[in-house]
């Protein structure tokens, strides 16, 4: 019985990550900056993270928007257990 719930749990918690990854790549693809701030001051924030939002401004006018999609892009592929991660600073 033990093992059936520690699996279930560990599902729930895998789909709520896929959930988080996917609304924080929504959230910085269409409003960049503005996107990595709201990820800041709500629960979609990774535990021991912090977005780089200012990193999201101004590397956003230096590459004429491509750092902001890419590190968008890899919101996708967020892996807590990584030491970086683009788009994304050590608490």
């Amino acid at each position: 019985m033990d093992t059936e719930n520690e699996t279930m749990k560990t599902e729930q918690e895998t789909k709520s990550g896929d959930n988080n990854k996917i609304v924080r790549f929504i959230l910085t693809f269409f409003l960049g900056w503005l996107g990595s701030l709201i990820i800041n001051h709500t629960s979609l924030k990774p535990e021991g993270f912090t977005s780089r939002t200012g990193l999201y401004l101004i590397l956003g006018i230096v590459t004429f928007d491509i750092y902001p999609l890419v590190a968008s892009i890899c919101n996708l592929f967020f892996d807590a257990s990584k030491e970086r991660n683009i788009g994304y600073k050590k608490d």
